[in-house]
């Protein structure tokens, strides 16, 4: 019998712990607010007395989210730069972790910034063990988490561009990594450091550029569920994978060593495995190598 990609996201969701992530936000934008002169808060949160991995919560409507190692003492440091009121940034901390959310104003849809618009979050996080969960809206997105210490990281956004990259290995072993964006533009390097046991991918039209290049310690499962897009799969010379796609797909494209077999892809290697599936309704798909 063959069991769907639908089916063993939702049984892996359904595994996963989900107590870090629980976060429930309402986006923080009034298209009607007006603009003020550009105000800068300065964010400093101390590593707090709290069991690991502690919870990093960052909840961020529209505008440009940028996050990196921080090489100080603090959890968290950095600055929110803004010019409408209701963008100052609210900081909370309790016994599971520290929540960092934008502004407190409800709406029901996504906004979209425009240039007269500023907020823009510039964040370094500790190389601490933690649960990374981030909710954004439609936002740039600038993410660098080489060598920090993150046991879960849970990504959704909306309609995104976001570029997100492990420079160096992540310095303990990531039990999950999700990502859920909806019509956006995605680039992911050296995802090999990241260290997860699975990572799953979905988001609708887009472009998706997933690069699996750095260091591999342990066989990895990647499932891919995307809408009309263009998705982009980078793997390097010597690791080995393996690639199941399925649904009504136009075109899959190979470059480099992968093979074929029926509506699996193959590439040849020594050590630990990259294992995916991949479900689009449409679009193209690219294997490449390297």
């Amino acid at each position: 019998m063959k069991v769907s990609i639908r089916s063993i996201l939702v049984f892996i969701l359904l595994a996963i712990p989900l107590a870090g992530c629980g976060i429930n936000i309402e986006l923080p934008f009034n298209t009607e607010q007006k603009t003020g002169p550009s105000v800068t808060d300065y964010i400093q949160v101390a590593i707090p007395d709290a069991p690991t991995p502690l919870d990093i919560n960052l909840s961020f409507g529209a505008g440009k989210m940028t996050l990196l190692p921080n090489p100080g003492d603090d959890l968290l440091s950095g600055t929110a730069t803004y010019n409408v009121s209701d963008f100052k940034p609210e900081v909370t901390i309790d016994e599971n972790g520290v929540s960092l959310k934008q502004g407190n104003l409800k709406l029901n849809a996504i906004p979209t910034i425009n240039e007269t618009i500023k907020n823009d979050w510039s964040i370094a996080i500790k190389n601490h063990p933690i649960e990374l969960n981030i909710k954004a809206g439609g936002y740039s997105g600038d993410f660098e988490f080489g060598g920090l210490a993150i046991t879960d990281l849970h990504i959704a956004d909306g309609a995104a561009n976001v570029k997100l990259k492990f420079s160096t290995p992540n310095t303990t072993p990531m039990n999950a990594f999700r990502y859920e964006t909806g019509a956006s533009n995605i680039t992911m390097n050296k995802l090999a450091n990241a260290n997860f046991q699975t990572m799953i991918f979905q988001s609708g039209a887009g472009n998706y550029n997933l690069d699996f290049s750095g260091l591999l310690q342990r066989d990895a499962s990647i499932f891919i569920e995307t809408g009309l897009s263009r998705l982009v799969i980078s793997v390097p010379d010597g690791v080995p994978a393996r690639v199941n796609i399925e649904g009504p797909l136009s075109k899959v494209i190979l470059s480099g060593d992968w093979q074929q077999e029926g509506n699996e892809y193959y590439l040849e290697g020594q050590g630990p495995r990259l294992n995916f599936i991949i479900e689009t309704k449409a679009g193209t798909v690219t294997l490449q190598n390297p």
